[in-house]
């Protein structure tokens, strides 16, 4: 397992769809996870440390887990398949330890929250990205560490702006 820390939230130039970009603690790798809007904009949320009126989604989960006696020790982000990948919630009260399927999303927002570890397998951060073309591999892998080593905060203002927006 390797520990991984939000990095920020992109839009894909191609899509418009947003990415959550992991980091390991040694900046050495970078896994992009294609997200949905409402997940981008929780997470954004908390990276801005913006509040709202009434709890949304992720912190109600959180305030769940609390009232239930647990605490969220970590999350893994622990399969990918077909580009869709998986993780896991791991739940603590004393001995007990409950393990709650989640989207890796879902899981990355509720961790932010609780200041919970997020993991990642190495198998997922060496198949993070599934392609049969190889030479096409090589090239996509270039783009991506251009784009990774080219990101700035202000790059994330315009999709900031525009979730502040949707959230009033």
């Amino acid at each position: 397992m390797i520990e991984m820390k939000v990095m920020g939230i992109a839009l894909d130039t191609r899509t418009g769809s947003p990415i959550v970009v992991l980091h390991d603690l040694e900046n050495r790798k970078a896994l992009p996870i294609w997200i949905g809007s409402a997940e981008a904009s929780a997470i954004i949320r908390k990276i801005e440390k913006l509040s709202v009126a009434r709890p949304m989604t992720h912190d109600l989960i959180i305030s769940i887990i609390d009232k239930a006696g647990y605490t969220l020790d970590r999350i893994e982000i622990n399969d990918v398949e077909k580009e869709t990948y998986y993780a896991t919630l791991f739940l603590t009260k004393g001995d007990e330890v409950l393990e709650i399927d989640s989207r890796p999303s879902d899981a990355i927002a509720v961790a932010m929250r609780a200041d919970a570890p997020i993991f990642v397998t190495a198998n997922v951060l060496m198949n993070g990205s599934v392609s049969t073309d190889s030479a096409r591999d090589e090239e996509e892998a270039e783009e991506f560490k251009e784009f990774i080593q080219s990101i700035k905060p202000s790059d994330f203002e315009k999709l900031i702006d525009k979730h502040r927006e949707s959230d009033q």
